[in-house]
């Protein structure tokens, strides 16, 4: 994916279509935006925008949780 852009250009049409989808795939499998903005040569700002424009809901901040796990006393 990130062969296909230079740094800085504009993505539009399908070109854009397709980066929200391979990002919202790899961002609801558990990837960052932090770490899908370095593989897409990308800011972080852009890779936020791309995922909110395609409607993924955004994880709070500290990453992916694992779930309930209860504290043995």
């Amino acid at each position: 994916m990130a062969e296909t852009l230079k740094k800085g250009s504009r993505v539009t049409g399908a070109a854009r279509e397709k980066l929200a989808a391979d990002l919202k795939k790899k961002y609801d499998s558990g990837a960052s935006i932090r770490a899908l903005a370095e593989e897409t040569g990308r800011s972080y700002g852009f890779v936020h925008r791309m995922l909110s424009e395609s409607g993924v809901t955004l994880r709070g901040r500290g990453g992916a949780t694992r779930g309930k796990s209860k504290a043995s006393a």
